[in-house]
């Protein structure tokens, strides 16, 4: 027996887990991928509009810190602009999901000692995670490059930019391999490892952001910061203009440096302890977590704060680019017509801004679903035991819909007036930050219709519940925000709720749509609480 003993059968055990979870992963970030690869192709035809979005992209310090900086005047490289920090941070985020999934918190369920058990290795689980989430991170690579080389770019060019975002991936699951042991638990392990990829994100922005830019040019060349991120490294690849792939052995680099100290951390721990000292405790609890309602917000205020905290800088960073809406947009009539589509006719500013808005609401349902599937944990876990009390069901239940309702139009509002407030900064005229902040909080009942599904699910199907509303949330977010651009027939574009919410600032305000989806957000919650009260619990 070795250290390694049992780690392709842990393997398979890792894909049986995630039979439903990784492909939609895999899809869904080729699709994102694709389609806006695409529409690029259609928008970007002619090598003046290549240039004019490169010339807005310089010009741009905001543009360039939120997509970062257009590696070549070409259909390709608007790709890479417009593609390669959203995907590349969505596939960080599923590596660093998976390792901490089956590491860590199969330490903090009790998994990894049954397991452990039998005959495995000390350094089986490990390995196994990080075989299935490279392998993952290997296969996106593949798809991304085939997706792109089918929408006609170079292939050499697709190859590159495929390798840099899974290389990415590879890097970020490095970084959970170490999180995963240093804590006691999952929530504890993924938040660090969120913590260090926003920290890089922070980075890569500063390099690409504080670049200095001449007038009339087609490029900038990132300063030192980008140098610290693997994001930044990933960038340097350049694909579809030099297409250099030694920054890429930078990632494999941290990889295997970062593997290496996971492993030696691993033996020199307990399994379901970690390295960092667990605080103390205060020796009495606050009176607030006598009830379901406190209890509920003490464990789902880490995660608003930290999603409040994410919106205020999108928020903000949407805000200020809106003073330049006009000028960005007007360099392409087709991009002035996929506006159009999805923020409304009228003025181009609004269009903007109702567009972008529409987009954030779908984002910040993320949220709403991510607390509502708290409960799913709970179920799992102590719930037992808190019904043993004197508490309900329907109580209990009910205590962390209403924080994750709450905590959703919180969101909602912190991303409104970051937008109002960002725009009034450039614009010097705060007449839009009432605009903004109700084009924002027009967004709820959609999101609660989509909330009422999860808790739905929750209620009839529980095993299915995460899988349910996290896919409910994909459909919102490609065929709600994409079926405009690709001019999807109405009835596949209506299964999206969003797609009935008002496109504030740039239209009117009509009510029976608000109104029949808070009817159908409380019909479908109240079809979850009652199947809740009547079923068992189920682990």
């Amino acid at each position: 027996m070795t250290t390694f003993t049992a780690t392709f059968r842990l393997a398979r055990l890792a894909l049986r887990r995630d039979r439903v979870q990784l492909p939609l992963w895999l899809l869904g970030l080729t699709a994102v991928t694709g389609l806006v690869a695409s529409s690029i192709s259609g928008l970007y035809q002619t090598e003046e509009e290549q240039a004019a979005y490169a010339r807005s992209n310089v010009s741009s310090a905001v543009s360039r810190v939120f997509n970062g900086v257009v590696p070549e005047a070409n259909q390709g490289g608007i790709v890479v602009a417009e593609t390669y920090s959203l995907v590349a941070i969505l596939t960080a985020l599923m590596s660093i999901l998976m390792v901490v999934r089956h590491t860590r918190q199969n330490e903090e369920t009790g998994r990894a000692e049954m397991i452990g058990s039998m005959i495995v290795g000390r350094h089986a689980a490990l390995s196994a995670a990080l075989l299935v989430t490279l392998g993952a991170n290997a296969l996106l690579a593949a798809l991304v490059t085939a997706a792109l080389a089918a929408g006609g770019l170079p292939a050499a060019g697709s190859l590159m930019l495929g390798a840099a975002i899974g290389a990415t991936g590879a890097s970020f699951a490095g970084v959970a391999a170490v999180t995963a042991q240093i804590t006691e638990s999952a929530r504890a392990a993924n938040g660090i490892a969120a913590a260090v990829l926003g920290l890089t994100y922070l980075l890569r922005g500063l390099g690409d952001g504080l670049a200095p830019a001449e007038a009339g040019a087609l490029r900038v060349t990132s300063l030192w910061p980008s140098w610290l991120s693997p994001l930044g490294w990933a960038q340097r690849t350049e694909p579809f203009a030099a297409d250099r792939p030694w920054p890429l052995l930078l990632h494999a680099t941290l990889l295997i440096v970062l593997v290496a100290t996971a492993y030696r951390l691993t033996d020199h721990r307990d399994v379901g302890t970690g390295m960092l000292p667990v605080r103390r405790g205060p020796a009495t609890a606050p009176p607030g977590l006598l009830s379901p309602l406190g209890l509920a917000w003490r464990l789902q205020r880490g995660v608003l704060y930290g999603w409040a905290a994410g919106m205020l800088v999108v928020g903000g960073m949407l805000g200020a680019v809106g003073d330049q809406a006009e000028e960005l947009l007007g360099t392409s009539d087709d991009l002035t017509e996929i506006i159009g589509r999805l923020g409304g006719s009228g003025d181009l500013v609004d269009a903007y801004f109702s567009a972008m808005l529409s987009l954030t609401g779908v984002i910040i349902a993320g949220y709403t679903v991510q607390a509502l599937l708290r409960m799913r944990a709970e179920e799992t876990g102590p719930l037992e035991g808190v019904l043993a009390t004197a508490v309900s069901r329907p109580r209990w239940m009910a205590a962390h819909i209403a924080c994750a309702m709450l905590g959703t139009a919180a969101v909602l509002a912190v991303n409104g007036l970051a937008g109002g407030l960002a725009y009034a900064a450039a614009a010097g005229s705060f007449d839009k930050v009432p605009a903004l902040l109700g084009a924002s909080m027009v967004q709820l009942p959609a999101t609660l219709a989509l909330a009422g599904f999860a808790v739905a699910a929750i209620g009839l199907l529980p095993k299915w519940s995460v899988a349910i509303s996290w896919t409910a949330l994909a459909v919102c977010l490609l065929i709600g925000q994409v079926g405009p651009i690709l001019e999807l027939p109405q009835w596949a574009t209506n299964l999206s709720p969003f797609t009935h919410t008002p496109a504030l600032p740039s239209s009117d305000l009509t009510l029976l749509p608000l109104a029949a989806l808070a009817a159908g957000a409380a019909a479908l919650t109240a079809a979850g609480l009652a199947a809740f009260r009547r079923r068992d619990l189920t682990f």
